[in-house]
């Protein structure tokens, strides 16, 4: 594209919608057809050159014009309690579900890599002397100490706060790092692999795995889960900077960067719920087996939650993207 010749040919359009959208006094009918056309044809103006020509002061001129000429013709947007379920019964599902071929991968392998760092540890005593002394295993390990008293060391309600913080901290990690090629994502899901093969394997080492998996369990299941979904969703937007697909890099980025950030605040809720499990379930006073079955409801709860309104949604054409109104436009390029 010759950019001066395109700016030549179009420049009057634009001054022209331009001058429409300055009028403080109300659009005639005919001037009102012509903003919209005058709009749309913008509108394509920009994609094409974001395509094959990209200015950014042209650029940053024709966004400015489109998203005021947008707001004139639909008016303004508000959110609605509509939007907040449409989220969490459309979007937020879908993008999970469709993401579930990076998420799954993720939480086998890494439950895989937990277990095998708990079997090396509880077999292996020269390594648990590597990992502390043994007076202090002893306190972290026997009956009543460390392990136990952690999750009932706070009042419920803030402990339970404090735990959706840390973990709302590691989501977000997941999927903020992810545009860095995915690599830091591998770091995070390690650190958390590597804490719990310890305790894992610590407890194991003293016959008192039973004892971990009924601390663990409760609320384990739905916070692992919220940590694998966010960082398969990390590694598909570091795989996207190296592989976009048929869209250009910009709009794949920017339509799975959106995508991720609808997840790290639907991920939020999921973790609300562990968080409340964590600080209230898990420390009670319930027989092992009902906080081990409060958990496993909780975890296929979200499981189904996934698979019914998600694949639904899939199935009906969603991504887990905003809606096509609020996405900025372009059109289809050849390559």
């Amino acid at each position: 594209m010759d950019l001066d010749v395109f700016v030549t040919a179009h420049r009057a359009e634009w001054d022209r919608l331009e001058e429409l959208l300055r009028r403080k006094r109300r659009l005639t009918g005919a001037e009102a057809d012509e903003l919209v056309t005058l709009y749309q044809r913008t509108t394509t103006h920009l994609s094409l050159l974001q395509t094959s020509a990209p200015d950014p002061v042209l650029t940053g001129r024709l966004t400015s014009l489109v998203a005021r000429a947008r707001s004139t013709v639909t008016g303004a947007r508000k959110a609605s309690w509509r939007d907040v379920a449409r989220f969490f019964t459309v979007s937020f599902p879908a993008a999970v579900y469709r993401l579930r071929h990076w998420w799954i991968p993720t939480a086998l392998l890494s439950t895989a890599a937990g277990a095998l760092i708990a079997w090396w540890i509880s077999t292996h005593p020269e390594v648990q002397a590597a990992i502390g002394a043994p007076e202090d295993l002893r306190a972290m390990t026997r009956p009543g100490g460390e392990y136990e008293t952690y999750y009932s060391s706070h009042p419920a309600a803030s402990f339970a706060a404090q735990v959706w913080t840390n973990n709302a901290q590691a989501v977000a990690l997941c999927l903020v790092l992810g545009a860095f090629l995915g690599l830091p994502v591998f770091w995070v899901l390690f650190q958390n692999m590597l804490n719990l093969g310890i305790g894992l394997g610590l407890m194991s080492s003293v016959g008192r795995l039973d004892t971990f998996l009924g601390l663990l369990l409760p609320h384990g299941l739905l916070e692992l889960t919220a940590v694998f979904v966010a960082a398969g969703v990390g590694l598909r937007l570091g795989w996207t900077v190296i592989d976009p697909g048929p869209r250009t890099r910009r709009t794949a980025l920017a339509q799975e960067g959106r995508t991720a950030l609808g997840v790290a605040i639907g991920l939020a809720a999921v973790l609300f719920v562990s968080g409340a499990i964590e600080g209230f379930v898990t420390p009670s006073g319930l027989p092992t087996w009902a906080r081990i079955t409060i958990g496993v409801v909780a975890e296929l709860a979200f499981l189904l939650y996934v698979y019914v309104l998600g694949g639904r949604a899939v199935r009906s054409g969603e991504t887990g993207d905003v809606d096509a109104s609020d996405r900025d436009a372009f059109i289809p390029m050849a390559a």
